[in-house]
């Protein structure tokens, strides 16, 4: 877990630099003048998402490793992956980027509660001695927070250049997610399959499950379609380099980010089979 444990943090603070570079201060203050969506897309992800995932674990009755990995995952915040998504799927993508923006910064806090307490829960013991919930928020934020707000000064210097170059911005941040979770298989190659099969079809229960509470939910107060579609895209679509991060900061067994990698597997394709199925939905 070598590789992971250092490509991890750099590619965590590059893909949140990016994000931060696609920022401005009106994707922040869009959330006061239009609170109703995103506290919808709130309540879903950074509340409904990790009971939902406590309780398929429950129900599930994994190892104690794949379920504190599996709350990892839920305890993280949207990527720029599902900002791409929920543009794919003619979603709102404004509400998708505040979504994505602001949770990112809750989650150095959000983070460490909620993985803390499901371990506490589960019984877990072997968390990283000397480390503690707020040496972890702290680690968080010089990896998340600061990149961000230094993407978003760099923007607001030069923002006719970062306008242009966007695109490739995002095409970058998902090449560094990509080879993270590449660095994951490769190290651990011999032991996928049996990963796999331990964490695969929880993953994807979880993936499926809570777009289809996020869907529904979305549908019935949300405003219009294109905020179902971004609000069930961002609590599908997590941000898998920072659960990454986060597992090698506590654990030095690689079980607990194996469920990481299965999802990132996963939710693109279920992501793209939902985009496929929405196109029409108006």
């Amino acid at each position: 877990m070598e590789i992971v444990t250092k490509i991890a943090p750099i590619a965590l603070a590059l893909i949140m630099l990016g994000l931060g570079l696609g920022l401005s201060t009106k994707d922040f203050t869009r959330v006061l003048k239009n609170p109703k969506d995103f506290l919808i897309g709130l309540t879903c992800q950074l509340i409904l998402l990790p009971i939902v995932a406590y309780l398929l674990i429950l129900v599930f009755k994994c190892p104690t490793e794949i379920a504190i990995g599996i709350m990892i995952i839920a305890a993280a915040p949207g990527g720029v992956t599902s900002n791409v998504m929920t543009k794919f799927a003619k979603g709102d993508v404004a509400l998708s980027i505040s979504l994505t923006a602001v949770i990112s910064l809750i989650s150095i806090i959000s983070v460490p509660f909620i993985v803390f307490n499901s371990a506490n829960l589960l019984g877990v013991s072997d968390i990283t001695k000397n480390v503690s919930l707020t040496g972890v928020a702290l680690k968080m934020a010089g990896v998340v927070t600061v990149p961000v707000i230094i993407g978003m000064i760099i923007r607001l210097f030069s923002e006719k250049f970062i306008s242009s170059n966007i695109r490739f911005i995002e095409k970058i941040t998902g090449i560094l997610f990509l080879i993270v979770f590449a660095a994951i298989w490769i190290e651990e190659r011999e032991n996928i399959i049996s990963y796999l099969s331990q964490a695969g079809i929880l993953v994807l229960t979880l993936n499926v499950v809570m777009m289809l509470i996020a869907y529904f939910i979305a549908k019935s107060f949300a405003s219009g379609a294109k905020q179902v579609k971004c609000i069930s895209l961002e609590c599908g679509l997590q941000n898998g380099t920072l659960a990454v991060f986060v597992a090698t900061q506590l654990f030095s067994d690689i079980t607990y980010i194996i469920p990481t990698a299965a999802y990132a597997l996963t939710m693109y394709i279920t992501g793209f089979i939902f985009i496929y199925i929405l196109k029409n939905y108006n």
